[in-house]
């Protein structure tokens, strides 16, 4: 039986980056995408393969476009058979705070295309192959309480997309059931800087007070749920959306 193939959105660095060591820790062979981190994409691949001995490569392009979509299937698929795992970790993100009417028309397209549409472009040219195969893993990436529609303030854009990605999410999992296909969203809670790329024994000596838990998230704590949710015995597992934010309320402090 062969290894299965992932590729990840954003691959290269952040959660991507601690999500491609969790998987390549299981076998899985990898496809990093990345946009524009082109040294650590490679870097990764190689560091992955000599560790876990996996078959893993890079794929360059920007998913918010349509047409870079299509050549990162095509260009994926002319060094592997198939994509069993599609990971949608990138999504661009406007760290402003901006109120709706601020957003400028070119920036409010690209944060819906790259959250939003740009899941709709990998899943309609991958789903295909994974019909064929009978078997296949989607993951989407949300943000707390997404499911619930919140209102976000100064994250108008953001929010709007990842909610209607909930729904799109849950839509595919009902329409591909009888094809052996999942999909699931997880959602991380404030998860910062360089903890996206740490494990959770990093946290061992870490005491955090605006955490309930008294530690701050990792990338692992989102990799570890993503690393089963793909796993061939998670097939009951579908059409969830997982708050991954050990405990914070993400969007009930916020500041006006």
């Amino acid at each position: 039986m062969r290894n299965k193939t992932a590729l990840i959105t954003g691959g290269a660095t952040g959660i991507g980056k601690r999500t491609a060591h969790e998987l390549a820790e299981k076998g899985i062979n990898l496809i990093i995408n990345f946009r524009n981190s082109e040294r650590e994409a490679k870097d990764l691949c190689e560091q992955l393969s000599r560790k876990y001995g996996t078959h893993n490569s890079t794929v360059q392009g920007d998913i918010s476009k349509q047409s870079d979509c299509e050549e990162i299937v095509s260009h994926a698929l002319n060094m592997t058979s198939s994509i069993d795992i599609l990971i949608h970790n990138a999504g661009p993100y406007i760290h402003e705070r901006k109120s709706m009417i601020d957003y400028s028309f070119e920036e409010w397209n690209y944060i819906i295309n790259g959250n939003l549409n740009g899941v709709f472009y990998l899943s309609k040219l991958l789903i295909p192959k994974m019909r064929e195969q009978k078997w296949g893993r989607i993951i989407t990436i949300g943000f707390d309480r997404v499911e619930s529609s919140p209102g976000w303030v100064y994250r108008s854009a953001f929010a709007a997309a990842k909610t209607g990605l909930a729904s799109l999410t849950k839509t595919i999992s009902i329409e591909e059931l009888n094809y052996g296909i999942t999909a699931n969203m997880v959602c991380p809670g404030d998860i910062f800087g360089e903890w996206k790329e740490k494990g959770i024994e990093d946290t061992l000596d870490i005491l955090e007070t605006y955490s309930p838990i008294g530690r701050p998230g990792t990338g692992e704590d989102i990799s570890r749920v993503i690393a089963f949710l793909v796993d061939e015995k998670s097939s009951f597992i579908t059409g969830s959306v997982i708050p991954i934010t050990g405990g914070k309320d993400v969007l009930g402090k916020i500041s006006y």
